[in-house]
């Protein structure tokens, strides 16, 4: 498991998890979730694309997630944000099988970006992936207070001169880094519940934003971590165990929270010492 040719697998795994926690807290505040499912699929087509013209299929992963991006943020101007995802997601799938019918070598690589692959990271994916998760954290750090604003309160932000449409074209940019980098690993199918699942658990957990967000990077990296060790023990694909987890963290988070909100209605109808009148 932790054999030499494992080392890339754990330290993109590791990014991965960080990146996907960070950036999911704010797709479950934002009510983005399609669009973390819609974005990695969409992105399928540059990889096959890529593959045709000999090059690095993360490039073209990239460049294909920009162009959801894109799509997403103009139709999104003229009509619903879940209606303009669909319409981005479904010509985008059909450019992908357009290049796929131009390809017969490319089912192995297919398999793997749809399902993940646990032993399928080189080397030559370490920088591209640490780049870009350094540059997924920065944005998420600079825009973090403006972000924040304009996921809890519209309303607010836009009093303030946050524009709307400009944060929604930063955060798009930065989810779609996100879900990029995640594919080798997760696999598309499966690459928003990274993303949403540890987020949805921490938000029910904490409090604060900033200690969910801390929360959910770290409920992220146990899941990613727990996939691969299960993934490489049973021979399953990576990303069934990160959705399964994900699904148990979200569970466990909800539950916890019911017992500590029933626990603070149960404290507040104890009236205290100070204001109860003592006998005699």
């Amino acid at each position: 498991m932790f054999s030499s040719f494992m080392i890339n697998t754990w330290i993109v795994a590791t990014m991965v998890a960080v990146v996907a926690g960070v950036v999911g807290l704010f797709v479950v505040m934002r009510g983005s979730s399609f669009a973390a499912h819609a974005l990695p699929l969409g992105s399928l087509p540059g990889a096959a694309g890529a593959n045709l013209l000999g090059i690095n299929e993360l490039f073209g992963l990239i460049l294909f997630a920009g162009l959801g991006v894109i799509g997403i943020s103009r139709l999104a101007r003229r009509a619903r944000h879940d209606a303009a995802t669909a319409l981005c997601l479904v010509f985008l799938l059909g450019l992908g099988a357009l290049f796929l019918g131009m390809s017969s070598e490319y089912s192995q690589g297919v398999y793997a970006l749809l399902f993940g692959e646990v032993l399928g990271i080189s080397t030559s994916q370490i920088a591209p992936v640490a780049g870009m998760s350094v540059i997924s954290i920065a944005a998420i750090a600079l825009m973090f207070r403006p972000l924040l604003l304009s996921s809890v309160s519209p309303e607010l932000a836009a009093a303030r001169g946050i524009s709307s449409a400009g944060m929604d074209l930063a955060f798009l940019t930065v989810l779609a880094f996100a879900t990029s980098i995640a594919l080798p690993v997760v696999g598309a199918l499966l690459v928003f519940s990274l993303i949403v699942g540890p987020a949805a658990a921490a938000r029910s957990l904490a409090a604060r934003p900033l200690g969910a967000l801390f929360l959910s990077a770290g409920i992220a990296l146990i899941t990613v971590w727990a996939a691969i060790s299960l993934s490489y023990v049973s021979n399953w694909p990576v990303g069934f165990f990160v959705g399964a987890i994900g699904a148990v963290s979200y569970a466990i988070g909800r539950l916890a929270s019911r017992f500590l909100q029933a626990d603070r209605a149960q404290a507040a109808q104890v009236p205290s010492i100070s204001t109860t009148a003592l006998p005699g």
